[in-house]
């Protein structure tokens, strides 16, 4: 049986004070199994951005608890959350983020770069070929394609071997085609890679590309359902 990659309990965040309040997440809990991929979805304003900023750590709870891997986020102190990050949670975003002056393999090494860590052996050459840029590592982002600099973007996120990723809208800016690549390559670092997924998404069919459907309604869950996959 798979391990847990996420355990949170009873989270609330909360913005504003008095009667200008906001629950934006109301008294959530959930557990996330390790090697699969989970989408929460809702309306705006439904608190799905707010919830998946609390489980990476990018944001704090008013109350509850996180774990990830063993290890209670909500404890951390900011110098050792920042480094928990760092090195056990990969990030993919809506413009991928990448800085024009470094090339395609400069890119993807900057978080263990930045962490003060040297890549796993063949780990850079295993995704430069498995996503297709292994001829592609010399170039800035601004000679790459639109699909390309998204796979540089998902190498990136994958190079840590992290814990979780979590994509915060990844295919919003995105055509049809573009779209559908980025989610085949995160189900594919589900499926091949074993990787951890958690996606943020207002599309219904992006979503149903995970094993697993979290529907938010005014910051709580309305419904936790499986994919017809």
């Amino acid at each position: 049986m798979n391990e847990i990659a996420i355990s949170a309990r009873n989270l609330v965040k909360t913005y504003g004070s008095g009667e200008a309040a906001v629950r934006a997440v109301d008294d959530i809990s959930l557990d996330i199994t390790q090697g699969t991929f989970t989408s929460i979805m809702g309306p705006s304003g439904s608190g799905k951005s707010t919830l998946m900023h609390l489980l990476a750590g990018l944001d704090s709870l008013d109350s509850g608890s996180i774990v990830i891997s063993g290890t209670d986020i909500s404890t951390l102190s900011d110098n050792a959350l920042t480094k928990f990050r760092r090195d056990n949670i990969g990030f993919i975003f809506q413009r991928f983020n990448l800085l024009p002056m470094l090339s395609a393999k400069q890119n993807i090494l900057l978080p263990l770069d930045l962490a003060g860590r040297k890549p796993q052996r063949g780990k850079l050459e295993e995704l430069a070929a498995t996503l297709g840029l292994t001829e592609r590592l010399g170039h800035l982002p601004s000679q790459l394609s639109g699909g390309q600099i998204q796979r540089v973007a998902i190498a990136r996120a994958l190079i840590t071997s992290p814990s979780v990723i979590f994509a915060d809208e990844p295919t919003g800016n995105l055509d049809t085609s573009s779209g559908s690549e980025v989610l085949r390559l995160l189900r594919m670092a589900v499926d091949e890679l074993g990787q951890t997924v958690v996606m943020v998404t207002h599309e219904p069919d992006a979503a149903a590309v995970g094993d697993r459907v979290l529907t938010l309604v005014d910051g709580k869950i309305a419904q936790d359902a499986g994919t017809a996959r």
